[in-house]
């Protein structure tokens, strides 16, 4: 491996590990009460740190000390801004690094400039988040875009390390079929499906409408307002018509959630076992298992125990931790590389065969 490539995998590993702690600390953010801790943007109340706008910080909080301004959240708010910024300049360098490189099949410059595209509107969904008064719908596609942004570098940090990739074709080379490569696909999906219904739960504050479990408020079938739960252009907690948002729709919010648990958690476990089950992808079948598992539970554990808030948080960590080991797991069934094209051999005519035998004698 060159000097360049080998920067060029720890620059991506790095960014790997700075977007979950991104991603993990936004949730805590937004759990905390935090996320209009300064209400402007890119700065705090036009000053770079909340240091510098602790006496205006201060009048807004005694102002409004229920509010959602104070210096301990504005610090919370501008930390995860700081990170941010520092992961997108991070992604540059690394696009940058990887243009050079692109000569290496294991650079992926492609992968590298999307990625700055996804920063930038990364960085647009942040400041619309702020300035538009944490609407759900942005709120959840912000979140959306840090996982995507883990998933597109979790990728370019197992095509750098040169990982074993494909498995696909055939089964007698201790590959996997190509059903097993759909299956996982098909199980990315939902979880990406799953994790948007958990953005959509946590953004309006659903998280506690239903305390029970596994029945919620003591039904398989609670009375729910699923027309107005899943408006997508409104106000945070409020319907489409300017109402304020009922029990009734924050139960359809929780509810969808748990059966989007249900339904994309039994494909991941499905997967896992299918994994488990061949010796070429065991060690990435028992890793999914375990990431489930762990995720399940503090799903559970968060209802339970009436959303703690580092319980709340390290289940966001789990939903990021999912993401990127079905990354691994589609990078592994990775789609079969074309075989060069070999013309089939025919059998010489006999009769040609002949006539040519008699022609040289």
């Amino acid at each position: 491996m060159s000097r360049g490539l080998r920067l060029y995998k720890r620059l991506a590993l790095g960014a790997l590990l700075l977007t979950f702690v991104v991603v993990v600390f936004g949730a805590y953010v937004r759990l905390a009460d935090a996320g209009l801790g300064c209400p402007d943007w890119p700065g705090c109340y036009g000053k770079l740190t909340p240091a510098h706008a602790a006496d205006v910080i201060r009048d807004v909080h005694a102002a409004a000390p229920d509010g959602p301004v104070s210096l301990p959240k504005a610090w919370k708010e501008m930390i995860h801004r700081y990170l941010a910024a520092s992961l997108g300049l991070l992604i540059i360098v690394i696009a940058v690094l990887a243009w050079r490189l692109r000569d290496n099949p294991r650079a992926a410059p492609g992968v590298a400039l999307a990625l700055v595209g996804v920063v930038i509107f990364q960085g647009l969904l942040g400041k619309w988040t702020v300035t538009l008064l944490l609407k759900p719908a942005i709120v959840t596609a912000h979140l959306l875009g840090g996982l995507t942004t883990l998933a597109l570098l979790a990728w370019l940090v197992l095509r750098a390390s040169g990982a074993v990739q494909p498995m696909a074709a055939p089964s007698h080379a201790g590959r996997s079929p190509r059903r097993l490569q759909l299956g996982a696909r098909l199980a990315f999906a939902l979880l990406i499906a799953q994790i948007a219904l958990g953005g959509w739960t946590s953004t309006n504050y659903a998280a506690l409408a239903c305390t029970d479990f596994p029945t919620c408020h003591g039904s398989f079938a609670p009375e729910a307002d699923y027309a107005n739960a899943f408006h997508v252009v409104r106000e945070l907690g409020m319907t489409a018509d300017g109402e304020l948002l009922s029990n009734a729709a924050l139960t359809a919010i929780h509810w969808s959630h748990r059966i989007g648990a249900l339904v994309a958690g039994g494909a991941l476990l499905l997967l896992g076992g299918a994994l488990c089950r061949r010796r070429a992808t065991f060690d990435v079948g028992v890793v999914l298992l375990a990431a489930l598992a762990l995720q399940v539970g503090l799903g559970i554990a968060n209802v339970l125990l009436s959303l703690p808030l580092p319980l709340a948080a390290a289940h966001n960590a789990g939903a990021a931790l999912l993401v990127w080991v079905m990354v691994w797991v589609n990078f592994r069934l990775g789609a079969p590389r074309a075989l060069p094209f070999v013309a089939p051999q025919r059998r010489p005519d006999p009769a040609l065969a002949m006539a040519i035998e008699e022609g040289r004698s």
